[in-house]
């Protein structure tokens, strides 16, 4: 069984509630946020975080902090604060957010994507659940905890990032690189993707994130002899692009368990009564709902094409010919899955990286981890709470490089009814108000039990 989240706690207790404005705070902030559209294309050419960091940093100021804001790039904008804690001897605890949102095609929605929207007890927006939701939380939880004068055991570094969408170059990475006295002290952060609900054999669970899959985006380019289309071609650069974008989409990487997906199986198992099939899992990730989307891909190592460009006219041969690759990499693969990738790709195809970022993994135990689980359980006592890998990425990669050990940690208790793994990047984005009302007291016995 995961561990329980339960209201008989030990050792740093569950915290204390946050006043009562935060919980009205929540919702203002979370709207607000997403009314500011801060699309990023991944090409510098969105509207950029400016005007989100400036808002946060006015919320800083308002809560007696001294917030840094800079820029990697003009409009590119982070913001970062800190808050002193009663402890100075403790490691700090980076809280962090990114305040960029993937676009949005607004004929696609029932709403306006930007309009934050209250329908139906939920708040409707590109960025309500991806992340302006956690910003909000966070923001929220911060000036309670000015207001009441509550002072938290150690120094909690706030930070707001840009660019996490387009993989952190301008934001996180940037910050640790040429900021890093700003998270002096740190050796712990908490961010998206963790703490959210689900259900598992009728039982209501938690999932926190201990692991990441790694990334690596490459470009294949594929070289050849240009000419007409009319005449034998035994050298064509798309020929052999092709062969290698179908030898890497289709290879069939094997089931592989990290110590992460080890505990993951075993919980559920143990749950469920169902067996993890390596040859089939598909009965056990029916166990999962909709979280099983979520979940499916961490077993494994993934090369998923994407792109394809070359040529200009039916009648020409190209002599060369691009494709780009996803892959995500399990935990400490990165270098042998990116050799394996090399080889299927063959001798005529180049394999160069676009960005590159690292897999994590931390272990589900120690003192913050029993913290989560004891605030979760003031809350909602009884529920179990499981680790788990996330398929993608957040900003606790760049982090890393500081040797910051990074949670997914925005707590939300969920409707039963509502796809919420479907929100991430999708259309009618929206997250309900009580969910943030939830996570709001929950993240605030945190950080005032830790």
């Amino acid at each position: 069984m995961g561990r329980e989240a339960t209201d008989n706690q030990t050792g740093g207790g569950v915290g204390e509630l946050p006043d009562e404005r935060a919980l009205d705070d929540v919702v203002e902030i979370c709207r607000d946020l997403i009314r500011m559209d801060t699309s990023n294309y991944g090409d510098g050419s969105g509207p950029g975080e400016r005007k989100a960091a400036e808002y946060v940093a006015e919320r800083m100021t308002g809560a007696g902090l001294d917030p840094q804001v800079f820029e990697s790039e003009p409009g590119r904008t982070s913001v970062v604060a800190r808050m002193a804690g009663k402890n100075p001897d403790l490691p700090a605890l980076v809280v962090h957010g990114h305040l960029d949102v993937v676009p949005a095609a607004a004929e696609d929605w029932s709403v306006d994507p930007f309009s934050a929207e209250v329908k139906d007890g939920l708040i409707w927006g590109r960025g309500a659940v991806d992340m302006k939701d956690m910003d909000a939380m966070i923001l929220a939880s911060m000036e309670s905890l000015a207001r009441t004068g509550t002072r938290p055991e150690r120094d909690i570094v706030f930070a707001m990032f840009a660019d996490e969408e387009a993989g952190g170059v301008h934001g996180a990475q940037w910050a640790v690189r040429n900021r890093p006295e700003l998270f002096e002290g740190a050796t712990e952060a908490i961010s998206e993707v963790g703490g959210f609900s689900g259900e598992i054999a009728g039982q209501r669970v938690y999932y926190v994130q201990t692991a990441e899959k790694g990334l690596a985006w490459l470009r294949l380019l594929a070289h050849g002899r240009a000419g007409h289309g009319s005449q034998i071609n035994t050298d064509n650069a798309v020929t052999r692009l092709a062969g290698a974008v179908a030898r890497i989409g289709e290879h069939p990487w094997p089931i592989e368990f990290t110590k992460t997906t080890e505990q993951f199986v075993s919980i559920v198992e143990e749950m469920t009564g169902v067996d993890f099939d390596e040859s089939d899992p598909s009965a056990f990730l029916e166990q999962l709902g909709t979280v099983s989307r979520f979940v499916g891909a961490t077993f494994q190592n993934t090369a998923n094409p994407s792109l394809l460009k070359s040529g200009y006219k039916a009648n020409v041969i190209p002599g060369t010919a691009e494709a780009q690759i996803d892959v995500r990499t399990l935990p400490g693969q990165q270098e042998d899955v990116l050799e394996i990738i090399r080889k299927l790709a063959g001798e005529h195809v180049e394999v160069k990286p676009i960005h590159q970022a690292t897999s994590l993994e931390v272990p589900f135990e120690g003192d913050l981890v029993d913290r989560m689980v004891e605030a979760l359980g003031a809350e909602d006592p009884g529920a179990p709470v499981l680790p788990y890998t996330l398929s993608g990425g957040t900003d606790n990669k760049s982090l890393s490089e500081l040797g910051i050990a990074g949670y997914g940690f925005a707590p939300l208790r969920l409707p039963r009814e509502l796809d919420f793994t479907a929100m991430f990047h999708g259309v009618d984005e929206r997250v309900p108000v009580d969910s943030l009302v939830f996570g709001t007291k929950v993240l605030h016995r945190l950080l005032t039990s830790y």
